[in-house]
C-alpha cells in the first residue's frame, strides 16, 4: 500500500471557521488511523484576500486543539516550501506546460470585455460555447499571440475543457459523482499578476507533495472536476489522490450553513479561539475563550458528520484515530448542536485531574479576585468539577468560595427560615465553632448530633447552612464546603446569614 498523505490547506483570509477544524481533525485521525503524514499548507495565492495575522492564528488554532503537524510552515519537510506564496515560480511552469500540451491556452480578454459579455449573456461562462468569439490564442494566430506576450500586454491562462466528456468522481463519502464537460467553464489557472488560482496551486502542490487523499468540505466538490481534468492534462491520473468531501456544519436549528454571524447572534462560539478583527462586527470569542477543553471540542466536532456505529460517545484523540473511518462519514449536513458540546466539555471536566483544572482556572480566578492559595484552589475544584460546564462556571457558580456572600436568594429564604428556630440555629455556631478538627466529616458528626438534640429535621438545618454560606440552594456538599472554607469564615458567614434572615423575615411581618 503507498504511503498515506494528508494536508490542511487553509486560506489565510481571517479567523479559521470551526468548519475548518474539523476538516483538520478529520485528515488527522485518518492519517494517525494510517500510520501516515498530516501537513499543513497554507494557500494565500489570493492576495488582495490575505490578512495579517491570519496564518498565526491558524498555527495557534491546530497548536491548542491538540492537532500535531507532521510537515508545514515552521516545521519543515521534505516537500517544502509549505507556502504557495513562497512557490510562486513553480505554478508559472506547469502553466505554460498546459499551454504547450494544448491542454490551456493565453487569453487577453480585458476586464472591460467580460463585463460586455457578461452584460449581453446575462448566464455568461467563458468556456466551450463562447471562447470562439472572445479574445484568446485559440482565435488569433500565433504570431498575434507572440506579439502580445512580448508586449506586456495583460493575459491569463485558461483550462481548455473538453467537449462532451463525463467527468467521473469515485467520492470515498459520496460514491460515484458525475460532471458534464459541456457545463463546465474553461477556469483561469494562472492570473495577470502571474499568480495562479486555487485551482493550479491546488493540483501541483498536492502532486508534488504525495498527496494520497484530499479530505475537505462539499463546497469543493463542484471543483473537483476541474482538477480531474487537470491530473489528466499533466498525466497525473495514476497518483491522482482519492477525494473525500465533508458534509456541511448546518446552524443550530438544522436549516443553512454555520456561519460567523450566527455566532454572534446566538452568542455561540463558532471559531476555536478569539479573532480581533478590527472592528465589533469581525470579533469574535472562541471556544477557548468561551471555557471549552480542547479535547471535548474535538470530541464533539467528530461527531459532526462521522459516527463509529457504537453507543459510545466520549473518546480520546487516539480512541478516536482509532476508530475513525472515512466511509462511516455522512453525506448530510451536521446540525452544530451547542448544548451538546457543553455536555461534551461538561464530561471532560469532571473527569480532568484537579492538578490539570487548577491550572486552567487560576487565571479566571485572579481575573476576577486574585491571588488564591493553590492548595484552596485544587479544595475548590475538586468539589466544583461535576457543576461546571464551562470553565468560567468555576467563577460564576462558586465565587462564594472567595467573596463574602452579597445577595441571597430570599424566595428560599421566605420558605426555609422559621424565625422560631433562629435561636437554636445561631447556638449552634458556637459548637461549630468549638470544634478542635475542622474536616468534613468532624463537621457532619457535629451537624447530626445538633439535629437530633434539637429535634431539628434536616430539611430545616442544611437549607438554612447553605443559603448562610452560598446564598443560594446550589452547591455541593456542605459538610465539604464548610471544611474548605475554614472555621472562621464558616462561622462569620452564619452569623451574618441568620441575623440578615432574621431581618428579613421580620421586614415581611411588618409589610
Amino acid at each position: 500500500m503507498s504511503k498515506i498523505r494528508v494536508r490542511f490547506a487553509p486560506s489565510p483570509t481571517g479567523a479559521l471557521h470551526i468548519g475548518g477544524v474539523r476538516t483538520a481533525l478529520y485528515n488527522y485521525l485518518f492519517a494517525k488511523k494510517e500510520g501516515g503524514t498530516f501537513i499543513l499548507r497554507i494557500e494565500d495565492t489570493d492576495q488582495t484576500r490575505y490578512v495579517p495575522g491570519a496564518e498565526k492564528y491558524i498555527m495557534e488554532a491546530l497548536e491548542w486543539a491538540g492537532l500535531k503537524l507532521d510537515e508545514g510552515p515552521g516545521i519543515g519537510g521534505e516537500h517544502g516550501p509549505y507556502r504557495q506564496s513562497e512557490r510562486k515560480a513553480l505554478y508559472g511552469e506547469y502553466a505554460k506546460k498546459l499551454v504547450d500540451s494544448g491542454h490551456a491556452y493565453y487569453a487577453f480578454d480585458t476586464p472591460e470585455d467580460l463585463a460586455k459579455a457578461r452584460e449581453e449573456h446575462p448566464n455568461f461562462k467563458y468556456g466551450i460555447m463562447t471562447r470562439i468569439v472572445m479574445k484568446n490564442s485559440l482565435t488569433m494566430s500565433a504570431e498575434e499571440v507572440q506579439q502580445k506576450l512580448d508586449a506586456g500586454e495583460p493575459s491569463v491562462i485558461r483550462l481548455k475543457v473538453p467537449a462532451d466528456e463525463a467527468i467521473l468522481i469515485n467520492d470515498i463519502v459520496r460514491g460515484e459523482v458525475t460532471f458534464q464537460s459541456n457545463e463546465l467553464d474553461d477556469k483561469v489557472m494562472l492570473k495577470g499578476d502571474g499568480m495562479p488560482t486555487y485551482h493550479l496551486a491546488n493540483i501541483v502542490d498536492d502532486h508534488l507533495m504525495e498527496i494520497s487523499h484530499v479530505i475537505r468540505g462539499e463546497e469543493w466538490l463542484t471543483s473537483t472536476a476541474h482538477h480531474v481534468l487537470l491530473y489528466r492534462a499533466f498525466g497525473w491520473e495514476d497518483t491522482m489522490p482519492k477525494f473525500s468531501h465533508l458534509p456541511l456544519i448546518l446552524k443550530p436549528t438544522g436549516k443553512g450553513k454555520l456561519s460567523k454571524r450566527d455566532g454572534a447572534k446566538l452568542g455561540i462560539p463558532v471559531f476555536p479561539l478569539s479573532w480581533d478583527g478590527g472592528t465589533p462586527e469581525n470579533t469574535f470569542d472562541g471556544f477557548r475563550e468561551f471555557g471549552f477543553l480542547p479535547e471535548a471540542m474535538l470530541n464533539f466536532l467528530a461527531f459532526l458528520g462521522w459516527n463509529p456505529g457504537t453507543e459510545q460517545e466520549i473518546f480520546t484523540k487516539e480512541e478516536l484515530a482509532a476508530v475513525f473511518d472515512l466511509e462511516k462519514v455522512g453525506k448530510s449536513g451536521a446540525k452544530f448542536d451547542y448544548d451538546k458540546a457543553k455536555w461534551f466539555n461538561q464530561q471532560y471536566i469532571m473527569e480532568k485531574d484537579d492538578d490539570a483544572l487548577v491550572e486552567m482556572v487560576t487565571p479566571i480566578i485572579k481575573e476576577h479576585h486574585g491571588e488564591v492559595d493553590a492548595d484552596f484552589l485544587k479544595g475548590f475544584v475538586g468539589l466544583m468539577k461535576e457543576r461546571a460546564t464551562l470553565l468560567p462556571d468555576f467563577w460564576t457558580a462558586g465565587s462564594y468560595f472567595f467573596k463574602d456572600v452579597e445577595e441571597f436568594d430570599l424566595k428560599s429564604i421566605r420558605k426555609r427560615w422559621k424565625p422560631e428556630n433562629s435561636p437554636k440555629m445561631k447556638a449552634f455556631i458556637g459548637a461549630i465553632n468549638g470544634l478542635e478538627n475542622f474536616d468534613a466529616a468532624s463537621i457532619e458528626t457535629a451537624i447530626h448530633a445538633f439535629m437530633e438534640k434539637e429535634e431539628l429535621g434536616m430539611g430545616v438545618v442544611m437549607p438554612a447552612l447553605r443559603l448562610a454560606l452560598t446564598g443560594t440552594m446550589k452547591g455541593p456538599s456542605v459538610f465539604d464546603m464548610m471544611s474548605l472554607l475554614g472555621k472562621q469564615r464558616v462561622v462569620e458567614r452564619l452569623e451574618k446569614g441568620f441575623q440578615y434572615f432574621d431581618d428579613y423575615k421580620a421586614s415581611l411581618d411588618q409589610a
